[in-house]
């Protein structure tokens, strides 16, 4: 029915729908976002964690904040797992959200921000300040109609904030900033879509704003030097020190000392479901990650080569239902053949489409690839008992890979049901019945 209506309904009466649900948010609640720092930080890859990393860093001088994401909430020192499966809240929640962080005495607000949640006007009536580009990589296609539409809705975040009146709280006028990631090949399309207002460029390459170099990477870590400064993180995998460099500069644009927010990304023990690993004592690696695309998929798989030195890559991996990029999985299935020693596809969050179909997409790229069935290749629907068989199948010296949902407690199945998951919890029982 209700994909019924969304065919027959004009398109600007839909429009006109998401602008006044968005407006109507703001009102009940007060506008809370006009008496807060807002950040907006969007992107394809890297948006949870650098929320995430941003969030920490603007507390460097004791202030408290707030944030939204994929993976998690905060509201000042109240940290809880996202369980609703969107990235960007409805309007209500996300102004009764920040109601909370007002009512909390946060200073700052981070909010993910998704290109579906853009156009549909989550956006609008959230009074942002700043806006921080991550990277852009082919996503959501499907759902947008094409690259370009995609990379159109992402852009428009950067010309909406920057069209906004400046903001004043106590007495201050707020700066009107974007941190945009130097290195990327649409940089300076945000940029432009940013106009006359301030751009600060964050890289590894010469000519960034600010720099990272020196860059080690570990199996517990990684480090980096910024300006003279050395910022350690204990969340490991090279693609951080982007999230964290990204972090660093808007909280120094912000006002922040660049010393001081380093200190404070020091004191962070991880991010749930990024690059986690599960240690109970076994003598090979687990990882459980977030990565359900190919770009973040074969960053996580070249942090995996790294480790594993004379070992093998168990990768277990599924894909999305709900006409989410259906062509993604053979390229799933293909990346995962290809890097992968062993591939075990499962069940991930179906939706209202076939469990079955959906692992059958994938299992068959990767036989095209070279998998066998039964040898370097195994199906099992039942993503419990895939994780199961994927710790039975490691051997000393292996890394394990569970990506596709991380720290997520749900799997999303039919008719808009949520049952209770935790992938982290599974390997951890895997573990200790192995």
């Amino acid at each position: 029915m209700l994909h019924l209506l969304r065919k027959i309904t004009p398109k600007w009466a839909f429009l006109m729908y998401h602008r006044t649900l968005s407006w109507l948010a703001a009102t009940w609640y007060g506008h809370p976002s006009k008496k807060l720092i807002v950040i907006g930080v969007t992107g394809t890859n890297g948006k949870s964690s650098t929320s995430y990393f941003l969030a920490k860093a603007l507390e460097a001088t004791g202030a408290k904040t707030g944030m939204t994401s994929t993976a998690m909430f905060k509201v000042a020192d109240r940290e809880w797992t996202n369980a609703t499966k969107m990235t960007m809240l409805g309007r209500f929640r996300s102004q009764k959200l920040l109601r909370e962080m007002v009512n909390a005495g946060c200073a700052y607000a981070v909010i993910e921000t998704s290109s579906q949640g853009i156009l549909q006007y989550r956006h609008r009536d959230i009074a942002y300040d700043g806006c921080v580009f991550t990277n852009l990589t082919p996503e959501h296609i499907e759902a947008h109609g094409g690259f370009e539409n995609y990379k159109r809705a992402k852009m428009e975040l950067f010309s909406f904030v920057s069209s906004l009146p400046s903001k004043v709280i106590h007495g201050t006028k707020i700066p009107r900033i974007a941190i945009v990631n130097y290195d990327d090949e649409h940089a300076k399309d945000f940029a432009h879509a940013w106009g006359e207002s301030k751009v600060v460029w964050y890289g590894l390459h010469e000519g960034a704003s600010r720099r990272a170099v020196g860059i080690e990477v570990a199996p517990d870590h990684v480090a980096f030097d910024v300006d003279g400064h050395r910022c350690v993180l204990h969340t490991p995998g090279e693609v951080m020190v982007y999230n964290a460099l990204a972090a660093l500069t808007a909280a120094e644009a912000y006002g922040m000392p660049l010393a001081g927010a380093i200190e404070r990304l020091a004191s962070v023990q991880g991010m749930p479901g990024r690059y986690e690993s599960i240690d109970e004592g076994q003598p090979f690696t687990v990882i459980v990650d977030y990565a359900y695309e190919p770009v973040a998929l074969e960053k996580l798989f070249a942090f995996a080569h790294a480790l594993k030195k004379d070992g093998r890559i168990i990768h277990l991996t599924g894909s999305a239902g709900g006409g989410r990029d259906v062509g993604r999985r053979k390229v799933i299935g293909e990346l995962s053949a290809k890097k992968a020693d062993i591939t075990i596809v499962t069940n991930e969050d179906p939706y209202d489409e076939d469990p079955m179909q959906i692992m059958t997409n994938v299992a068959e790229a990767a036989v095209q690839a070279g998998k066998r069935d039964g040898e370097s290749l195994f199906r099992i629907l039942d993503r419990g008992e895939a994780i199961q068989k994927a710790i039975s199948l490691a051997r000393p010296g292996d890394v394990v890979l569970i990506t596709g949902k991380g720290s997520e407690p749900v799997m999303a199945v039919e008719r808009g049901h949520k049952i209770p998951w935790d992938d982290r919890g599974e390997v951890r029982k895997a573990l200790r019945t192995a």
